[in-house]
């Protein structure tokens, strides 16, 4: 799966961090997304979802929600098929316009589906 990680962090404690490097072991396509970054274990940063030249599959959030609402049209436009909230992250209001978009979005924590192998389980579209 082709796996953005919004607020990706270069700091090894920070679950965004981790999640970039276990996504990366799991054998997904991982963009990792901060404005100020050039690389996280060893992949190239972009500086918003709109600079990754592909078609993602799924978004996942390492934001508040003061800081994810800007980037409601942005993700919209990107279009993935699924938008994790990870814990601290949760954003009703653009979960809802997600929603409204027909983008599937779920709260929970992306390193416990890596771990339980429940990441993209279910979602339309993917085998």
């Amino acid at each position: 799966m082709k796996v953005a990680v919004l607020g990706a962090s270069a700091k090894p404690e920070r679950y965004s961090n981790k999640a970039v490097q276990q996504l990366q072991e799991g054998g997904h396509t991982v963009f990792p997304v901060h404005p100020a970054l050039a690389e996280i274990h060893g992949l190239p940063v972009y500086s918003r979802l709109s600079a990754i030249p592909e078609a993602l599959d799924v978004v996942t959030v390492y934001l508040s929600a003061r800081h994810s609402d800007p980037l409601a049209a942005e993700i919209v436009d990107a279009c993935p098929k699924q938008v994790i909230f990870n814990p601290g992250a949760e954003n009703d209001a653009l979960a809802a316009t997600l929603s409204e978009h027909g983008i599937e979005t779920l709260e929970a924590c992306t390193l416990v589906l890596l771990s339980t192998g429940q990441f993209g389980q279910g979602l339309r579209g993917l085998a």
